[in-house]
């Protein structure tokens, strides 16, 4: 839950309380399939499908990490411009980094998965997300394991929050423990990013 902040002494800055229930969690589901997008972007990618066993599963929420995720969070939400996959490949459902400034949902938090394992914190505690969003689409978020709980970074708001503070049922995510995915809420999702707004950014307050 974030209705709390532990604050830091010398900076002022203010980590989210934590989530106990989440710090006690591993997968929270049975394994299932993949999103179809995130397998071929596997093949084409595999380096960053890889999952390393070695890595711890959670990240340590320090002032400095929490500020990292704020940080990429924003600059990628701010960075890149929201479009279909139609329009952007000619396909309806790609999975891949929006290097050339355009991409929907799933484009941004691959982004922004990459940009925070390139500043040290472990892909085997970013995960990609499958969630059915406030107007009752596929969706695709970052959900980031942590000792303080499980964060969700989001295309839709530069807030992140507790992924029970989201509003959105979780349908799926990516292991931790090798390829399989895991099971959420729902036994399987609709296609992810199809919908009026799926790449679009709305404001919310940081909570």
């Amino acid at each position: 839950m974030l209705g709390g902040a532990a604050t830091h002494a010398r900076t002022g800055a203010a980590l989210p309380a934590a989530d106990t229930a989440d710090a006690k969690d591993g997968e929270i589901g049975p394994p299932t399939r993949p999103i179809p997008g995130w397998t071929d972007f596997c093949r084409r990618m595999p380096a960053e499908c890889t999952v390393d066993a070695r890595e711890p599963a959670r990240i340590h929420l320090t002032v400095a990490t929490w500020r990292t995720l704020r940080s990429v969070n924003a600059r990628v939400n701010a960075r890149i411009k929201p479009i279909t996959d139609k329009a952007h490949w000619g396909v309806v459902d790609r999975w891949d980094f929006p290097d050339d400034g355009f991409g929907d949902c799933e484009d941004y938090q691959l982004l922004k998965r990459r940009m925070l394992a390139e500043r040290g914190l472990p892909r085997r505690a970013l995960l990609m997300t499958v969630v059915i969003d406030e107007i009752d689409e596929g969706h695709a978020v970052l959900t980031v394991r942590t000792d303080r709980g499980d964060f969700i970074l989001d295309n839709k708001t530069d807030a992140i929050r507790n992924w029970r503070r989201t509003g959105y049922s979780f349908v799926k995510r990516a292991g931790q423990d090798g390829p399989a995915w895991v099971a959420l809420d729902k036994e399987d999702a609709p296609e992810v990013g199809k919908g009026r707004n799926a790449g679009a950014q709305v404001a919310t307050a940081e909570p």
